[in-house]
């Protein structure tokens, strides 16, 4: 290996354990990305599952279509846990000086991107064994569950450099949490609590068509209830892969317009 990828694989293990080590320190953040998405899920199964008697919906279990939702919900904690995170280092002069030192773009975006994962790997843990333990079926079985952890690792990685790149771009704590309820709409707008083609409202199904959270959660809820369906999963790696590229994209322009003016 040449002494420049070992640098730079060194940068990222640093960074990573910073990340992730201050990540588990801070409890008031890592707390409501487990208990609102359980929350809502509770609410949503409680309060929907006379919706399972439509004609032509999926399963006879609620929960089971509604256990895809908190792994979107979690994922979006991400874009206000890494976004956050970075702003502080950005007001507190950290980022200045560490643009002091040799380190690549590169390392800084993936180390902090670290603690985002951990997380999603407790959350994704967290909700299938509230799954397992309240009911819910899993029609892909054991390798469905691995599936399910790839992509949730995946959709975190795009919305936590959306983050990224919010903290970047504005330099402030604020700003980035006052991003969280504008992509938490998008949420609400999706196929989150009905098929799509069970959807009446001519402009509600529109919006859920055309919104990608929709696909991303139909990847997910397939592989609960269908099993393994090859359009869901592409078009729901696909689109998450999609977003991770664009964000990380965007946030390496917005970290190097950053550095340049430090």
């Amino acid at each position: 290996m040449s002494p420049r990828r070992r640098l730079l694989g060194t940068q990222v293990r640093t960074l990573a354990r910073r990340s992730v080590v201050r990540t588990l320190r801070q409890p008031a953040q890592l707390v409501p990305a487990f208990i609102f998405p359980l929350f809502l899920l509770a609410v949503n199964t409680g309060g929907l599952q006379r919706a399972t008697r439509i004609p032509g919906f999926p399963t006879h279990s609620y929960l089971t279509f509604a256990l895809a939702i908190p792994f979107m919900q979690g994922a979006l904690f991400s874009v206000m846990n890494a976004g956050t995170d970075l702003a502080r280092d950005i007001e507190s002069g950290f980022l200045n000086r560490l643009a002091l030192t040799p380190l690549r773009g590169p390392a800084l975006l993936a180390g902090l991107l670290a603690g985002a994962i951990v997380t999603a790997l407790a959350q994704a843990t967290t909700y299938i064994l509230v799954g397992l333990v309240a009911g819910a079926s899993f029609a892909a079985g054991a390798a469905g569950v691995a599936v399910i952890f790839a992509l949730a690792i995946l959709i975190t990685l795009g919305f936590g450099a959306i983050g990224l790149f919010a903290a970047l771009r504005t330099g402030s704590g604020e700003a980035v949490q006052g991003l969280f309820p504008v992509l938490f709409v998008t949420l609400f707008l999706s196929s989150m609590s009905l098929p799509r083609n069970l959807i009446h409202t001519v402009w509600f199904r529109e919006v859920a068509t055309y919104n990608p959270v929709s696909y991303l959660i139909e990847a997910i809820r397939s592989l609960l209830i269908t099993g393994w369906n090859a359009q869901a999963l592409e078009l729901g790696f696909g689109l998450a892969a999609a977003i991770a590229l664009a964000a990380m994209v965007a946030a390496s322009v917005a970290l190097r317009n950053r550095l340049e003016r430090t």
